[in-house]
């Protein structure tokens, strides 16, 4: 399984994903999930992966495949071509259909689930920053100021502390902080979750990722964030007025 998360704030975007990949108990590997591509000053965009392995490789690689056509002056429309970021969302699902009406039927005749989904971030010159999550048929929901974050994988252990600290006004070192911590709080509960973890950050208006990193196992500031939200944790719950017992 996975985690990938990613947040829109009016300051930028920040994405996290794990690199676990696991096909039973005894066949865990582990894969990239992120993957960015920037057209320097004019867009930045981040894709996060989540679900059939095969599949979503099999998307990169036909959204890859078109941004090296466009590259050698062929008429392909590609991600780092098209005109807005809702229409990359709609390359990505069509991709995304072209997978599934390829690959599915075999997939599942296998005994194995074809299903995947896609997370979308970026900026485009002259639009505003978007993010949108792509569905295993293709379709596609964009998050807005009521739900300024998207999570694929295994995503209801780190949920709560996003739900009580993301908002459009969040600043950047915030959004990262509580990021961790999602991801930490995910760790520690499924085992399919594992380092090392990447993370992007998108800047507004900087058209470009500001910040591209790897947090493997042993990292200082990831282990330090965890150690002391779990220490808060701690005291917070003691801290907590007694229940009555009758």
């Amino acid at each position: 399984m996975t985690y990938c998360l990613a947040v829109k704030v009016n300051e930028g975007l920040v994405l996290l994903s794990d690199t676990r990949t696991n096909a039973g108990l005894d066949d865990i590997s582990r894969f990239r999930k992120m993957f960015a591509w920037e057209a320097r000053g004019e867009r930045a965009i981040v894709l996060l992966t989540a679900g059939n392995l095969g599949v979503t490789q099999g998307v990169i690689t036909r959204l890859e495949n078109a941004i090296d056509a466009a590259s050698r002056g062929e008429d392909v429309e590609s991600i780092l071509t098209c005109t807005t970021l809702y229409r990359a969302a709609e390359l990505v699902g069509e991709a995304m259909q072209a997978m599934q009406a390829r690959d599915r039927a075999r997939i599942e005749a296998s005994g194995s689930a074809a299903d995947a989904s896609i997370i979308l971030a970026g900026q485009r010159l002259g639009g505003a920053l978007r993010l949108f999550l792509v569905y295993t048929a293709g379709n596609f929901i964009e998050a807005t100021e009521d739900t300024p974050f998207l999570q694929i994988g295994e995503h209801k252990y780190g949920k709560p502390i996003l739900d009580r600290v993301i908002r459009p006004d969040t600043p950047l070192s915030d959004v990262l902080k509580a990021a961790m911590i999602s991801m930490d709080s995910t760790l520690r509960s499924n085992l399919s979750v594992g380092m090392p973890l990447d993370l992007a950050v998108i800047r507004a208006e900087s058209f470009g990722v500001v910040e591209a990193r790897r947090f493997e196992s042993d990292d200082p500031v990831f282990r330090q964030i965890s150690e002391a939200w779990s220490k808060e944790l701690r005291e917070a719950f003691h801290a907590l007025p007694e229940v009555p017992l009758s």
